[in-house]
């Protein structure tokens, strides 16, 4: 149980942030949430509505306005102070998740708010546990499988986006001799597989996107190999796995890679998706090459929607070794759902709501 503890969150209103502390807020924690000034007033609304629904105290939720790419995180003195006294499991999820964005940008956030971050941690005098959100893509552009244990190489990356997060898990990783840290690396998280919501139209979404402009004609022609795997992961397995990793001291020092078992192909993705929408799969495979070529010319991105800082998703081949999250996931019984079992959920929401 998490009665006894004081959670200091970064990355709230975000979509995982907000679920997680729903999760770990039925286990009686309290919270001391950072947020941007500019997004103040949508956290009030949020956590009024987290309460309502929940029937938890709103004193249990403490809203600090910060930032993590400022001295202090952006707090006043007293909120520091209190945050570094009061504060025993700290979370840090805000980053930029944009595959298309600036290099400056991203170490600013990614990199030097991590930075801060781990600076904080260090100076917490009653921290019990650091947990700090990843990705698998901190790989860039290796290929073959991804070992949980593994961290550095030099085989580059596709994005300043999985550049900036590796630089951040290597700064993590550092302190793993001085603090009780987890590291948590979600392969692509998209909607939950019970209600299909989600926050964003991204990374899956723009496939379901493509396809239902034109369900019949655009199915004629899959756009995907039967080389490449993209692995995805629900929501609420994520915030069910890391909720459990806290209360877990066996994840103390681990770094886990929460993802998807049994990924389907580019190929049965699209296929899995044509049949949803169209009502049957694809008749013609186009070559690879050709797909290349054509996904990236901007006019193929303003007539698709799929966009070309997601292209290199469908052609490097990774896979994703899961042992040590499966052996700490398994007393709770907790496990990824198979893609095929929730995907007409998450159709079903974007076909309610065209815009989020």
């Amino acid at each position: 149980m998490l009665s006894d503890e004081t959670i200091f969150l970064t990355g709230f209103p975000g979509f995982i942030a907000g679920r997680l502390i729903e999760r770990l807020a039925a286990d009686g924690a309290r919270f001391l949430l950072l947020v941007q000034p500019a997004l103040m007033e949508r956290a009030r609304a949020e956590i009024a509505r987290l309460a309502d629904e929940s029937g938890a105290d709103r004193n249990r939720f403490r809203i600090v306005e910060g930032d993590i790419t400022q001295e202090r995180l952006g707090m006043s003195e007293a909120d520091f102070a209190a945050a570094r006294g009061e504060t025993t499991v700290l979370f840090h999820l805000a980053a930029i998740y944009d595959l298309a964005v600036r290099r400056d940008v991203a170490l600013r956030v990614n990199v030097e708010g991590t930075r801060r971050i781990n600076r904080f941690a260090r100076e917490l005098k009653n921290l019990r546990r650091y947990h700090y959100v990843s990705t698998c893509y901190v790989a860039g552009l290796r290929t073959g499988v991804i070992y949980e244990h593994e961290l550095r190489h030099d085989a580059g990356f596709r994005n300043y986006y999985e550049e900036t997060k590796y630089l951040a898990e290597l700064e993590v990783e550092a302190l793993k001799s001085e603090l009780p840290i987890t590291i948590h690396r979600p392969s692509v998280v998209c909607g939950d597989s019970q209600t299909g919501a989600t926050a964003k139209y991204d990374g899956i979404y723009y496939l379901i996107n493509y396809l239902r402009m034109q369900p019949r004609l655009l199915s004629l022609a899959n756009i995907g190999n039967q080389d490449v795997r993209l692995n995805l992961v629900p929501v609420d397995f994520v915030v069910a796995a890391m909720a459990a990793l806290a209360k877990d001291e066996r994840a103390v020092g681990a770094t886990v890679q929460l993802a998807d078992p049994q990924p389907l192909t580019t190929y049965e993705l699209f296929e899995l998706i044509s049949r949803t929408l169209a009502g049957r799969g694809s008749f013609l495979k186009l070559p690879r090459p050709l797909v290349w070529q054509t996904l990236n010319l901007s006019l193929s991105e303003k007539l698709s929607g799929l966009p070309r800082a997601g292209v290199p998703y469908f052609f490097l081949n990774q896979t994703y070794d899961i042992t040590r999250a499966q052996g700490l996931l398994e007393p709770h019984e907790i496990r990824c759902p198979p893609l095929p079992t929730y995907v007409n959920a998450l159709i079903d929401f974007v076909e309610q709501h065209p815009t989020v």
